[in-house]
């Protein structure tokens, strides 16, 4: 792994690839774009449809209209469920209020969701691994409040308490970091001899995908600057990861929060950002890097990636018939 001399210069960056926009954030923020396209502007967004300020303005500045709460909402008004996924009391809420509703939950949140009640229905009590108060674990405990226990950390692992202990279930937060998770997971099974698992695991593949490039790039560099908001869960991951391999790394919404001292004795900067961050900020950020001194600009690729979601049907139906031809 490089460690410069105390009197390096900054000669290089490297990116990390996969980096950005996955499947999910993708589609929700077209789901958005479309639905303002289609249905005009305002169109209300329950909590913000991905964790990026950037995005976030940019749909704001479109017509979108965020809210924290479903009485914020007038009633009949049109609404899109952000990518994190809602509760069940959200949804019967939103009926209450007749509103006109997009859902842009990432198919591998409802995927969870989806496992949880399947869970529940066969008698199992749920340990859901994730960050209180995070959007998608809202969502998810909402599903089966009376069957899921939160586990957010290797301690609470120790310390949770199962109704059965032989009727166990495991169900994880999707942009978890994977080597923790898998810390905490070590812990309940063997608190939990008889645990079971989903059939295929919950942390995406696009979060798996990126903390592996950022290991990849943290072999090769002295630095690792991570893109991401501070309240994105896999955006603040990524940092633990490099952190874990041992780099100097930061987390950063653009290339205006990099602080000097912080490249002092680097030579090689590594990049890489997180699933709801736009491309741009990352080219920012290697123009700015260029300018501190930077020559050469070297990407890492550790996996391809290939995966759409399709958007809602309604949705692509109305678009179709309320948006004139060329």
């Amino acid at each position: 792994m490089p460690r410069s001399s105390n009197d390096a210069a900054l000669n290089r960056v490297v990116l990390a690839s996969p980096r950005g926009f996955c499947a999910g954030v993708d589609r929700a923020i077209e789901i958005v774009r479309m639905a303002i396209e289609t249905y005009g502007p305002p169109v209300y967004v329950f909590h913000e449809i991905v964790h990026n300020p950037y995005v976030v303005r940019e749909l704001r500045d479109r017509g979108a209209i965020f809210v924290q709460g479903l009485d914020e909402v007038p009633a009949g008004a049109r609404t899109v469920y952000s990518a994190h996924g809602v509760s069940p009391e959200v949804r019967q809420q939103a009926g209450s209020r007749r509103l006109q509703v997009v859902d842009a939950t990432c198919p591998l949140v409802t995927k969870v969701h989806l496992e949880a009640v399947r869970f529940a229905k066969d008698g199992y009590w749920i340990l859901l691994i994730g960050h209180k108060g995070h959007d998608e674990v809202t969502g998810t405990m909402g599903e089966v409040p009376d069957r899921i226990l939160l586990v957010s950390d290797v301690a609470e692992a120790e310390a949770v308490q199962a109704p059965d202990p032989q009727r166990v279930a495991v169900l994880t937060q999707t942009t978890l970091s994977v080597d923790d998770t898998q810390a905490i997971i070590d812990v309940l099974k063997r608190r939990f001899p008889a645990l079971v698992f989903p059939t295929k695991d919950d942390i995406c593949y696009a979060t798996q995908n990126r903390q592996i490039a950022v290991k990849a790039l943290a072999s090769e560099v002295d630095l690792v600057l991570v893109l991401g908001a501070s309240n994105s869960s896999n955006s603040a991951r990524l940092r633990e990861v490099a952190q874990h391999a041992g780099v100097q790394a930061h987390l950063i919404n653009d290339h205006t929060e990099i602080q000097p001292e912080w490249l002092e004795g680097v030579a090689t900067a590594g990049i890489s950002s997180g699933a709801s961050t736009p491309d741009f900020l990352v080219q920012e950020t290697v123009a700015r890097l260029r300018e501190m001194g930077a020559a050469a600009v070297d990407q890492i690729t550790t996996a391809e990636e290939k995966v759409h979601f399709p958007l809602p049907k309604e949705l692509l139906d109305d678009h179709e018939r309320r948006t004139p031809r060329a």
